[in-house]
Protein backbone atom coordinates (compact mmCIF):
# COMPACT_ATOMS: atom_id res chain seq x y z
CA UNK A 1 0.00 0.00 0.00
CA UNK A 2 1.12 3.36 -0.91
CA UNK A 3 0.85 5.35 1.69
CA UNK A 4 2.19 9.03 0.06
CA UNK A 5 -1.36 8.90 -1.77
CA UNK A 6 -2.52 10.51 1.24
CA UNK A 7 -0.45 13.87 0.89
CA UNK A 8 -2.13 16.51 0.44
CA UNK A 9 1.13 19.20 -0.51
CA UNK A 10 -0.09 22.92 -1.51
CA UNK A 11 2.94 24.21 -3.07
CA UNK A 12 6.53 25.73 -2.09
CA UNK A 13 6.20 29.05 -3.82
CA UNK A 14 6.26 31.77 -1.47
CA UNK A 15 2.80 33.52 -1.24
CA UNK A 16 2.36 36.64 -3.80
CA UNK A 17 3.03 39.56 -2.33
CA UNK A 18 3.93 38.12 0.91
CA UNK A 19 7.33 39.07 2.88
CA UNK A 20 9.98 37.16 1.71
CA UNK A 21 11.24 33.48 3.60
CA UNK A 22 12.58 30.65 2.98
CA UNK A 23 10.70 27.64 0.71
CA UNK A 24 8.91 25.69 2.88
CA UNK A 25 10.69 21.79 3.19
CA UNK A 26 10.63 19.55 1.02
CA UNK A 27 8.14 16.56 2.50
CA UNK A 28 10.55 13.98 2.78
CA UNK A 29 12.21 16.03 5.22
CA UNK A 30 8.52 16.30 7.28
CA UNK A 31 8.10 12.54 6.47
CA UNK A 32 11.16 11.46 8.27
CA UNK A 33 9.93 12.57 11.65
CA UNK A 34 7.07 10.19 11.45
CA UNK A 35 9.48 7.39 9.72
CA UNK A 36 8.86 4.54 12.41
CA UNK A 37 4.83 4.69 11.50
CA UNK A 38 5.22 5.04 7.69
CA UNK A 39 3.96 1.08 7.81
CA UNK A 40 1.11 -0.86 6.80
CA UNK A 41 1.47 -2.64 10.27
CA UNK A 42 1.62 0.04 12.31
CA UNK A 43 -1.01 2.90 14.10
CA UNK A 44 0.33 6.34 13.47
CA UNK A 45 -0.23 10.06 13.25
CA UNK A 46 -1.73 12.76 11.18
CA UNK A 47 -0.13 15.70 10.15
CA UNK A 48 -1.69 18.52 9.47
CA UNK A 49 0.62 22.13 8.94
CA UNK A 50 -1.35 25.64 8.46
CA UNK A 51 -0.08 28.39 7.45
CA UNK A 52 -1.29 31.68 6.17
CA UNK A 53 -4.97 30.25 6.24
CA UNK A 54 -4.23 27.60 3.97
CA UNK A 55 -3.21 23.44 4.79
CA UNK A 56 0.53 23.71 3.47
CA UNK A 57 0.83 19.81 4.14
CA UNK A 58 -1.72 17.27 5.49
CA UNK A 59 -0.30 13.52 5.93
CA UNK A 60 -1.57 10.27 7.30
CA UNK A 61 1.39 7.94 8.44
CA UNK A 62 0.53 4.23 9.40
CA UNK A 63 -2.71 3.07 10.23
CA UNK A 64 -6.00 4.12 12.11
CA UNK A 65 -7.49 0.41 11.72
CA UNK A 66 -4.89 -2.85 11.57
CA UNK A 67 -7.74 -4.91 11.39
CA UNK A 68 -9.57 -3.66 9.10
CA UNK A 69 -6.69 -2.41 7.27
CA UNK A 70 -8.11 1.23 6.83
CA UNK A 71 -4.94 3.86 6.72
CA UNK A 72 -4.55 7.49 8.21
CA UNK A 73 -5.28 10.12 6.36
CA UNK A 74 -6.04 14.13 7.14
CA UNK A 75 -9.62 13.15 7.60
CA UNK A 76 -9.14 10.53 9.75
CA UNK A 77 -10.95 11.35 13.20
CA UNK A 78 -9.20 10.81 15.94
CA UNK A 79 -9.92 11.43 20.04
CA UNK A 80 -7.65 14.43 21.20
CA UNK A 81 -7.94 13.97 24.82
CA UNK A 82 -6.70 17.04 27.41
CA UNK A 83 -6.77 19.11 23.45
CA UNK A 84 -10.28 19.56 24.15
CA UNK A 85 -10.36 21.69 27.07
CA UNK A 86 -9.54 24.41 24.53
CA UNK A 87 -12.77 24.23 22.98
CA UNK A 88 -14.91 23.68 26.92
CA UNK A 89 -13.11 27.16 27.52
CA UNK A 90 -14.22 28.67 24.53
CA UNK A 91 -18.03 27.59 25.36
CA UNK A 92 -17.26 29.25 28.49
CA UNK A 93 -16.02 32.48 27.53
CA UNK A 94 -19.12 32.57 24.37
CA UNK A 95 -21.77 31.87 27.80
CA UNK A 96 -19.32 34.89 29.48
CA UNK A 97 -19.46 37.06 26.48
CA UNK A 98 -23.64 36.78 25.80
CA UNK A 99 -23.90 37.82 29.45
CA UNK A 100 -25.38 34.90 30.37
CA UNK A 101 -22.42 34.12 32.88
CA UNK A 102 -19.96 36.10 35.33
CA UNK A 103 -16.27 34.43 34.95
CA UNK A 104 -16.29 35.86 38.53
CA UNK A 105 -19.19 33.97 39.75
CA UNK A 106 -18.56 31.57 42.05
CA UNK A 107 -19.46 27.86 40.81
CA UNK A 108 -21.46 27.02 43.36
CA UNK A 109 -24.14 29.79 41.97
CA UNK A 110 -24.45 27.07 38.86
CA UNK A 111 -23.73 23.97 40.50
CA UNK A 112 -24.97 24.56 44.23
CA UNK A 113 -24.50 21.25 45.43
CA UNK A 114 -20.49 21.35 45.81
CA UNK A 115 -19.96 21.17 49.25
CA UNK A 116 -19.27 24.57 51.25
CA UNK A 117 -15.63 24.75 50.96
CA UNK A 118 -16.05 25.39 47.01
CA UNK A 119 -17.41 28.85 48.07
CA UNK A 120 -14.40 30.55 47.13
CA UNK A 121 -14.02 29.11 43.53
CA UNK A 122 -15.08 30.92 40.64
CA UNK A 123 -15.08 29.95 37.17
CA UNK A 124 -12.00 31.86 36.42
CA UNK A 125 -10.23 29.52 38.99
CA UNK A 126 -11.68 26.51 37.03
CA UNK A 127 -10.16 27.48 33.60
CA UNK A 128 -7.24 28.40 34.98
CA UNK A 129 -6.55 25.45 36.61
CA UNK A 130 -6.37 27.57 40.26
CA UNK A 131 -9.15 26.22 42.39
CA UNK A 132 -8.04 23.48 44.53
CA UNK A 133 -10.16 20.93 43.43
CA UNK A 134 -8.96 17.27 43.50
CA UNK A 135 -8.43 15.61 40.25
CA UNK A 136 -11.59 12.99 39.66
CA UNK A 137 -8.94 10.77 37.77
CA UNK A 138 -6.83 9.97 40.61
CA UNK A 139 -10.40 9.81 42.94
CA UNK A 140 -11.78 7.53 40.30
CA UNK A 141 -8.73 4.98 40.79
CA UNK A 142 -9.35 5.08 44.67
CA UNK A 143 -12.53 4.03 44.94
CA UNK A 144 -11.30 0.99 42.99
CA UNK A 145 -12.65 1.35 39.62
CA UNK A 146 -10.24 1.51 36.84
CA UNK A 147 -10.65 4.17 34.18
CA UNK A 148 -11.05 2.01 31.13
CA UNK A 149 -14.69 1.66 32.56
CA UNK A 150 -17.67 3.41 31.84
CA UNK A 151 -17.94 6.53 34.07
CA UNK A 152 -21.07 8.38 34.27
CA UNK A 153 -21.05 11.89 34.67
CA UNK A 154 -23.07 11.79 37.63
CA UNK A 155 -20.74 9.39 39.38
CA UNK A 156 -17.79 11.71 38.71
CA UNK A 157 -19.28 14.59 39.95
CA UNK A 158 -20.57 13.14 43.25
CA UNK A 159 -16.58 11.88 43.82
CA UNK A 160 -15.74 15.26 43.50
CA UNK A 161 -18.89 16.53 45.76
CA UNK A 162 -17.79 14.02 48.10
CA UNK A 163 -14.62 15.21 48.75
CA UNK A 164 -13.96 16.91 52.42
CA UNK A 165 -11.71 20.01 51.29
CA UNK A 166 -9.55 21.76 48.75
CA UNK A 167 -5.99 20.72 48.10
CA UNK A 168 -5.29 24.88 48.36
CA UNK A 169 -7.02 27.87 48.71
CA UNK A 170 -8.13 28.83 45.11
CA UNK A 171 -6.24 30.84 43.07
CA UNK A 172 -3.22 30.26 45.22
CA UNK A 173 -1.43 27.29 43.55
CA UNK A 174 -1.48 25.88 39.73
CA UNK A 175 -2.42 22.03 39.96
CA UNK A 176 -3.74 20.54 36.78
CA UNK A 177 -7.30 19.32 37.42
CA UNK A 178 -9.77 17.37 34.97
CA UNK A 179 -12.07 18.14 37.74
CA UNK A 180 -12.48 21.63 36.84
CA UNK A 181 -12.83 21.19 33.14
CA UNK A 182 -15.68 18.82 33.93
CA UNK A 183 -17.05 20.99 36.04
CA UNK A 184 -17.36 23.64 33.07
CA UNK A 185 -19.20 21.35 31.03
CA UNK A 186 -21.74 21.17 33.33
CA UNK A 187 -21.38 25.00 34.19
CA UNK A 188 -22.48 25.32 30.14
CA UNK A 189 -25.37 22.51 30.50
CA UNK A 190 -27.10 24.49 33.53
CA UNK A 191 -26.41 28.51 31.90
CA UNK A 192 -27.33 27.06 28.34
CA UNK A 193 -29.76 24.34 28.65
CA UNK A 194 -27.60 22.75 26.39
CA UNK A 195 -25.35 20.08 27.29
CA UNK A 196 -21.67 20.81 25.88
CA UNK A 197 -22.13 18.66 22.98
CA UNK A 198 -25.01 20.95 21.67
CA UNK A 199 -23.51 23.94 22.66
CA UNK A 200 -20.26 23.42 21.02
CA UNK A 201 -21.76 22.00 17.87
CA UNK A 202 -23.84 25.25 17.46
CA UNK A 203 -21.81 28.07 19.07
CA UNK A 204 -18.09 26.57 17.41
CA UNK A 205 -18.45 23.56 15.00
CA UNK A 206 -21.28 24.55 12.58
CA UNK A 207 -20.13 28.11 12.08
CA UNK A 208 -16.85 27.26 11.68
CA UNK A 209 -17.70 24.40 9.08
CA UNK A 210 -15.95 21.72 11.25
CA UNK A 211 -18.12 19.04 10.27
CA UNK A 212 -16.15 16.09 11.63
CA UNK A 213 -15.79 17.69 15.08
CA UNK A 214 -18.17 16.92 17.95
CA UNK A 215 -18.13 16.39 21.85
CA UNK A 216 -18.34 12.58 21.86
CA UNK A 217 -20.91 11.97 25.02
CA UNK A 218 -22.43 9.09 23.79
CA UNK A 219 -20.19 5.68 23.29
CA UNK A 220 -23.41 4.17 21.40
CA UNK A 221 -22.81 6.80 18.48
CA UNK A 222 -21.31 5.59 15.19
CA UNK A 223 -18.50 8.07 14.32
CA UNK A 224 -17.41 7.70 10.67
CA UNK A 225 -13.72 7.46 9.85
CA UNK A 226 -12.87 6.99 13.70
CA UNK A 227 -9.36 5.60 14.34
CA UNK A 228 -8.96 2.78 16.90
CA UNK A 229 -6.33 3.27 19.92
CA UNK A 230 -3.76 1.18 20.15
CA UNK A 231 -0.24 0.60 22.71
CA UNK A 232 2.55 -1.95 22.18
CA UNK A 233 2.79 -5.07 23.47
CA UNK A 234 6.27 -6.14 22.51
CA UNK A 235 7.97 -7.03 19.43
CA UNK A 236 6.42 -4.60 16.64
CA UNK A 237 2.86 -5.73 17.63
CA UNK A 238 0.13 -3.92 18.80
CA UNK A 239 -2.92 -4.20 20.87
CA UNK A 240 -6.37 -1.90 20.61
CA UNK A 241 -6.79 -0.28 23.79
CA UNK A 242 -10.78 0.93 24.53
CA UNK A 243 -12.62 2.57 26.82
CA UNK A 244 -16.89 3.29 27.77
CA UNK A 245 -15.34 6.38 29.07
CA UNK A 246 -17.54 9.10 27.50
CA UNK A 247 -17.13 12.46 30.45
CA UNK A 248 -16.46 15.65 27.65
CA UNK A 249 -15.53 18.73 28.85
CA UNK A 250 -11.34 17.72 30.12
CA UNK A 251 -11.14 15.67 27.03
CA UNK A 252 -14.23 13.85 25.11
CA UNK A 253 -13.60 15.96 21.90
CA UNK A 254 -13.77 13.53 18.28
CA UNK A 255 -11.99 16.05 15.36
CA UNK A 256 -9.63 15.59 12.10
CA UNK A 257 -6.61 17.78 11.27
CA UNK A 258 -8.27 19.59 9.08
CA UNK A 259 -10.84 20.48 10.89
CA UNK A 260 -8.53 22.03 13.49
CA UNK A 261 -6.90 24.11 10.49
CA UNK A 262 -10.48 25.17 10.51
CA UNK A 263 -10.52 26.66 14.52
CA UNK A 264 -6.82 27.21 14.06
CA UNK A 265 -7.71 30.12 11.33
CA UNK A 266 -10.12 31.71 13.75
CA UNK A 267 -8.03 32.49 15.56
CA UNK A 268 -6.38 34.99 13.53
CA UNK A 269 -9.82 36.55 12.24
CA UNK A 270 -12.59 35.56 14.84
CA UNK A 271 -15.94 35.05 13.59
CA UNK A 272 -17.29 33.28 16.76
CA UNK A 273 -19.61 35.41 19.50
CA UNK A 274 -19.38 38.84 18.42
CA UNK A 275 -16.72 38.27 16.41
CA UNK A 276 -13.05 40.59 16.45
CA UNK A 277 -9.99 40.12 18.27
CA UNK A 278 -11.12 40.35 21.97
CA UNK A 279 -12.71 37.15 22.45
CA UNK A 280 -9.04 35.42 21.12
CA UNK A 281 -6.99 37.90 23.44
CA UNK A 282 -9.19 36.79 26.30
CA UNK A 283 -9.12 33.08 25.79
CA UNK A 284 -4.84 33.20 24.67
CA UNK A 285 -4.12 35.32 28.00
CA UNK A 286 -3.41 33.83 31.37
CA UNK A 287 -4.97 35.67 34.42
CA UNK A 288 -2.93 38.42 35.51
CA UNK A 289 -3.37 37.43 39.23
CA UNK A 290 -0.20 35.95 40.69
CA UNK A 291 0.04 32.86 42.63
CA UNK A 292 0.61 33.09 46.22
CA UNK A 293 4.00 32.62 45.62
CA UNK A 294 4.23 35.52 43.51
CA UNK A 295 4.66 33.50 40.33
CA UNK A 296 3.26 34.41 37.08
CA UNK A 297 -0.47 32.51 35.96
CA UNK A 298 1.11 30.42 32.41
CA UNK A 299 -2.49 28.57 31.76
CA UNK A 300 -4.70 30.61 29.71
CA UNK A 301 -7.98 28.82 28.81
CA UNK A 302 -7.45 25.37 28.16
CA UNK A 303 -4.63 27.04 25.89
CA UNK A 304 -0.74 27.07 27.19
CA UNK A 305 1.71 30.23 26.16
CA UNK A 306 4.98 30.23 26.30
CA UNK A 307 8.04 30.25 23.92
CA UNK A 308 10.27 27.95 21.62
CA UNK A 309 13.50 28.92 20.35
CA UNK A 310 13.01 32.77 20.91
CA UNK A 311 9.25 32.76 19.32
CA UNK A 312 6.02 32.89 20.98
CA UNK A 313 3.66 29.75 20.92
CA UNK A 314 0.35 28.73 22.09
CA UNK A 315 -0.27 24.63 22.57
CA UNK A 316 -1.86 22.11 24.54
CA UNK A 317 -1.45 18.39 24.32
CA UNK A 318 -3.48 15.37 24.97
CA UNK A 319 -3.19 11.93 26.57
CA UNK A 320 -5.41 9.48 27.32
CA UNK A 321 -6.14 5.55 26.53
CA UNK A 322 -4.26 5.08 23.10
CA UNK A 323 -4.43 8.14 21.43
CA UNK A 324 -1.84 11.12 22.02
CA UNK A 325 -2.62 14.76 20.61
CA UNK A 326 -0.57 18.13 20.20
CA UNK A 327 -1.55 21.06 18.33
CA UNK A 328 0.90 24.38 18.88
CA UNK A 329 0.87 27.52 16.92
CA UNK A 330 3.14 29.91 16.34
CA UNK A 331 1.29 33.45 15.42
CA UNK A 332 4.02 35.37 14.71
CA UNK A 333 4.50 33.38 11.83
CA UNK A 334 1.21 32.39 10.98
CA UNK A 335 2.25 28.71 11.25
CA UNK A 336 0.72 26.14 13.04
CA UNK A 337 1.41 22.55 13.31
CA UNK A 338 -1.42 19.33 14.82
CA UNK A 339 -0.38 15.82 15.23
CA UNK A 340 -3.18 13.35 16.03
CA UNK A 341 -1.94 10.26 16.92
CA UNK A 342 -3.44 6.38 18.07
CA UNK A 343 -0.28 4.69 19.39
CA UNK A 344 0.13 5.70 23.02
CA UNK A 345 3.91 5.62 23.06
CA UNK A 346 3.95 8.35 20.33
CA UNK A 347 5.74 11.58 21.19
CA UNK A 348 3.37 14.29 19.22
CA UNK A 349 4.76 17.19 21.31
CA UNK A 350 8.41 16.32 20.13
CA UNK A 351 7.17 15.95 16.30
CA UNK A 352 5.41 19.10 15.97
CA UNK A 353 8.52 20.68 17.56
CA UNK A 354 10.62 19.38 14.67
CA UNK A 355 7.84 19.81 12.03
CA UNK A 356 8.25 23.76 13.38
CA UNK A 357 12.16 23.37 13.02
CA UNK A 358 11.87 22.94 9.37
CA UNK A 359 9.30 25.46 8.40
CA UNK A 360 10.99 28.24 10.84
CA UNK A 361 14.52 27.14 10.50
CA UNK A 362 15.45 31.07 9.29
CA UNK A 363 13.59 32.77 12.50
CA UNK A 364 14.21 30.42 15.31
CA UNK A 365 16.74 31.14 17.94
CA UNK A 366 20.05 28.36 17.97
CA UNK A 367 19.46 25.45 19.96
CA UNK A 368 21.56 25.46 22.98
CA UNK A 369 23.55 22.50 25.06
CA UNK A 370 21.74 20.59 27.00
CA UNK A 371 22.17 21.82 30.61
CA UNK A 372 21.70 25.28 29.54
CA UNK A 373 18.00 25.35 29.71
CA UNK A 374 17.76 27.25 26.79
CA UNK A 375 16.70 25.25 24.24
CA UNK A 376 13.43 23.92 24.54
CA UNK A 377 11.74 27.69 25.75
CA UNK A 378 13.52 27.74 29.34
CA UNK A 379 13.03 24.13 30.25
CA UNK A 380 15.89 22.79 32.55
CA UNK A 381 18.38 19.89 31.65
CA UNK A 382 19.98 17.62 33.94
CA UNK A 383 22.49 14.86 32.62
CA UNK A 384 22.75 11.67 34.44
CA UNK A 385 24.78 8.45 33.61
CA UNK A 386 23.44 5.52 31.42
CA UNK A 387 23.26 3.17 34.88
CA UNK A 388 21.50 5.74 36.61
CA UNK A 389 18.73 5.53 34.30
CA UNK A 390 18.70 1.49 33.55
CA UNK A 391 17.66 1.21 37.00
CA UNK A 392 14.20 2.55 36.07
CA UNK A 393 13.66 1.37 32.39
CA UNK A 394 9.76 0.05 32.65
CA UNK A 395 6.49 1.18 32.61
CA UNK A 396 4.57 3.22 35.25
CA UNK A 397 1.03 4.05 35.11
CA UNK A 398 -0.37 6.67 37.45
CA UNK A 399 -4.11 5.02 36.85
CA UNK A 400 -4.79 1.81 35.46
CA UNK A 401 -4.63 1.71 31.45
CA UNK A 402 -4.36 5.52 31.34
CA UNK A 403 -1.51 8.16 32.39
CA UNK A 404 1.53 5.80 31.93
CA UNK A 405 5.36 6.77 31.44
CA UNK A 406 7.25 4.50 29.53
CA UNK A 407 11.14 4.85 30.33
CA UNK A 408 12.44 2.78 27.34
CA UNK A 409 16.08 1.22 27.11
CA UNK A 410 17.27 1.90 23.63
CA UNK A 411 15.94 5.53 23.54
CA UNK A 412 15.69 6.38 26.83
CA UNK A 413 12.35 8.45 26.92
CA UNK A 414 10.51 9.44 29.19
CA UNK A 415 6.61 8.98 27.74
CA UNK A 416 4.01 11.02 29.04
CA UNK A 417 1.81 14.17 28.30
CA UNK A 418 5.18 15.96 28.26
CA UNK A 419 7.87 13.74 26.99
CA UNK A 420 11.27 14.46 28.26
CA UNK A 421 14.90 12.38 26.88
CA UNK A 422 17.48 11.40 29.71
CA UNK A 423 21.04 11.71 27.73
Amino acid sequence: MMLHSLAVVVGFALVAGGPARVADPAPASIDSIFARYDHTNTPGCALGVFRDDRIVYARGYGMADLNQRVPIGPQTVFYIASTSKQFTAMSVALLAEDGTISLDDHIRKWIPELPAYTDGIAIRHLLHHTSGIRDYLGLWQLSGRSIADEVPQEMALDLIIRQRALDFEPGNQYSYSNSGYLLLAELVKRASGQSLRDFAAARIFTPLGMTSTQFHDNNARIVERRAEGYQPTGAGAFEIVRTSFALVGDGGLLTTVEDLLKWDQNFYDNHLGRGGAPLIRQVTTPSSEPLADGRPQRYAFGLMPGTYRGLDIVEHGGAFIGFRAQLLRVPAAHLSVAVLCNDYTAQPEQMARQVVDRYLADRLAPVVAAGTGAATGGRSSVSVSSGAVDRWIGRYEVLPGCCSRWLAPATRWSRGSRDRRFR
